[in-house]
């Protein structure tokens, strides 16, 4: 008998204790087997969906029928995965092809806090496959991963036959690999067919066509409103022409002949039409308020960046760094001046991280000069930056908030939040970086874990910025619009990689 394994939610709602509002709220989905995207802003609940629907949150309300057996892959790659080593030390036929589709050695998993991060997302995703989970939820896999990984990756997944939940900001993966998305916008998620594009059209023609009702509810209540006052002062005209208002309270002969005069005249008419509007102002009204329209927070920021006076900004004589026991990476003198722009590029495992430490190590700017971000935040450092906010107070906080704000991240979930996620992270450390008006902002894979539109805003603010640039990324298209010079790492021999200035 076939197993076909099946995820449902019956209206879900969810908040963290911290949260003074529900996060997720009224959620009914089914997934069947096959990839399914979600999407949405950082900090919106993607990982938390991910989490309920494994079974390691449980709901505030509704239900969660979930798979007997689970797997959760998270964005963090801190240390080496349950199940890595019995997939190395297995032989048979499934674990064979995984480790030569992904590329995996026995002796990299000895040493795995040498690893890049892209090299042990390898060994987190294999390790999650080989268990066979009847559903596998991936956080963000693509972080980190050089193009030649993301295609072992993209083969290695699209074999999985089971219900797969992938929370990814990588719109190639989410095109070629999944039939339907789910977009969140909280408290709400709307699961819509199709790949992230054509999701996100029909999710574009909803909101237009939403915004056009209220629009065209708030012009008709406009004109309504607008007649409505008209007669209501066509009414006072007449009550003041009205002749019982000069007849005296106790001449009731006078006054029983103008209210006959009155209501078989022109004020019975305008009386009952003016009733009539009544009603129609009250039902645009209702109709204004049944045609919501979700506010839009403004986006972009500016990185205030000054030029150095100095003839450079960084200097690092040509000299050799460990990557391991016995691999090494080999550069010749490195250099930048005041208005250069530099991307660093190679592939997973071959230095890069290693190399920027070493430069940011040796800068001898002073350090309001320079603005850095690593490639990870660690847990105890995000909670720091979180907390570095909150005894904020004034001008300062609600400079950094507005900063966050125009990345797409909402200000009051993240103060309330226990641990904001590794793009909120990210956020709140470029908000403190920008803080600054650095002569040099060095970046080590800064569109990780960023949703598009907050990429979009830092690739914008940087591209105006006057200071140098030093970037490594595997986003080709982001470094195109930033770089002039490449510094590229490749490998020379089977322990030696080098960097070559193109």
């Amino acid at each position: 008998m076939t197993h076909h394994p099946t995820l449902r939610f019956e209206d879900v709602s969810f908040s963290y204790p911290s949260m003074t509002s529900e996060l997720l709220s009224g959620i009914n989905m089914h997934f069947s087997t096959g990839w399914t995207g979600i999407v949405g802003p950082n900090g919106t609940g993607k990982t938390t969906l991910l989490l309920l629907a494994c079974g390691k949150l449980r709901p505030d309300r509704g239900f969660i029928a979930i798979p007997d057996l689970s797997s959760y892959c998270p964005q963090r790659t801190d240390d080496p995965p349950e199940g890595a080593a019995s997939l190395m030390a297995a032989s048979d036929r499934d674990s064979l092809i995984l480790k030569a589709d992904l590329d995996l050695k026995q002796e990299d998993l000895l040493r795995w806090e040498t690893l890049s991060h892209g090299e042990r997302k390898r060994f987190q995703i294999a390790a999650a496959l080989y268990g066979r989970p009847d559903l596998l939820a991936l956080d963000e896999p693509t972080n980190h991963l050089d193009s030649d990984t993301r295609s072992l990756l993209y083969r290695a997944l699209s074999t999985y036959k089971g219900i797969g939940l992938l929370v990814s900001h990588d719109r190639e993966m989410l095109d070629n690999l999944c039939r339907e998305c789910v977009f969140i916008d909280p408290p709400a998620a709307i699961l819509r067919p199709g790949n992230y594009s054509s999701g996100a059209e029909q999710a574009r023609l909803e909101k237009a066509s939403a915004v056009k009702r209220h629009n065209d509810a708030r012009d008709k209540l406009d004109r309504i409103e607008r007649e409505h006052a008209r007669r209501k002062h066509m009414a006072a005209k007449s009550a003041r022409m009205n002749p019982k208002r000069h007849l005296s309270p106790k001449d009731h002969d006078a006054r029983a002949k103008a209210n006959g005069a009155k209501l078989t005249g022109k004020d019975a008419v305008q009386g009952k039409l003016q009733k009539q509007m009544d009603g129609r102002l009250r039902k645009a009204r209702e109709e204004v308020g049944a045609t919501p329209v979700k506010k839009e927070h403004p986006t972009g920021i500016t990185v205030l960046g000054g030029v150095c006076p100095r003839v450079s900004v960084l200097n690092l004589p040509a000299g050799y760094l460990p990557l391991g026991e016995q691999v090494r990476l080999k550069f010749p003198d490195l250099n930048m001046g005041p208005r250069d722009r530099v991307a660093l590029t190679g592939p997973n495992g071959c230095g890069k991280t290693t190399l920027i430490t070493a430069m940011f190590s040796s800068l001898s700017l002073p350090d309001d000069r320079v603005t850095y971000l690593p490639q990870e935040i660690r847990i105890e450092d995000s909670m720091r930056l979180l907390e570095e906010l909150r005894s904020m107070s004034g001008e300062k906080l609600g400079w950094v908030m507005n900063i966050v704000s125009r990345l797409g991240s909402r200000p009051e979930p993240l103060l309330e939040s226990r641990l904001p996620s590794p793009g909120e992270a990210r956020k709140i450390m470029l908000a403190l970086g920008l803080l600054k008006e650095p002569w040099l902002v060095m970046m080590d894979e800064p569109t990780n874990h960023l949703d598009l539109m907050s990429i979009e805003c830092l690739g914008s603010a940087l591209a105006d910025c006057r200071c140098a640039l030093l970037l490594i990324s595997h986003d080709r298209r982001f470094l195109g619009a930033l770089t002039q010079t490449r510094w590229e790492i490749s490998k020379m021999a089977n322990d030696v990689y080098a960097l070559n200035i193109v």
